[in-house]
């Protein structure tokens, strides 16, 4: 079992070349720069701003590494989409996602984060391909469940998982970061994938 209140900043990485291989398994999150991203990371560490949350999306601009108890790394991936970013960088962030893709033997578990309220867009659709490619395990987290009625869940749910093409395997978790609902699967999810 991890602790997943040991947890570090170990480093950043702009391009190819300075991403981390080191052995320990990686758990990559990915989402929408609007999605809530950190504030998932923040939930499953149980930390107010352990991963920043920005008022303006798209804060994320490379990937970071986050060492857990010594055991694993969260890699928190460059928001994509709604970000109000020069096209240059969107691209920069496009070939840096496609580089650390190419190399999938560290990830032991892919994390996308989408928003449960809407369907997913054509970039989601994008980065659960690029997840199935790797040919490693993912799972998707549909954030914002708390701004959803009772009765618009499950049709919301049936939405994503069709969008996305999720087979049954590939397993599909209602969270709200904000209320915590969903963090106990997500944490055993995570746990069984470092082992």
């Amino acid at each position: 079992m991890m602790n997943l209140q040991r947890v570090e900043f170990v480093k950043s990485a702009a391009q190819a070349g300075a991403f981390l291989h080191d052995g320990l398994p990686q758990i990559a999150f990915a989402g929408k720069s609007n999605v809530g991203k950190s504030s998932v990371l923040n939930c499953v560490l149980q930390r107010k701003n352990f991963a920043r949350v920005g008022q303006k999306p798209g804060k994320t601009v490379h990937i970071n590494y986050f060492r857990v108890d010594g055991k694993a790394h969260f890699v928190d991936l460059p928001g994509y989409g709604y970000a109000q970013v020069a096209e240059s960088e969107k691209e920069r962030w496009g070939k840096l996602m496609e580089a650390y893709f190419a190399e999938p033997e560290p990830i032991a578990l892919g994390v996308m984060i989408v928003d449960a309220r809407h369907a997913p867009t054509k970039l989601d659709c994008v980065m659960a391909d690029l997840f199935r490619s790797t040919g490693r395990p993912f799972l998707v987290v549909a954030n914002k469940l708390d701004k959803l009625k009772a009765r618009e869940i499950e049709p919301n749910l049936a939405c994503i998982r069709e969008t996305l093409r999720l087979g049954e395997q590939t397993p599909l978790l209602p969270f709200s970061a904000e209320k915590g609902t969903g963090r106990e699967a997500l944490v055993r999810a995570i746990f069984d994938a470092v082992g």
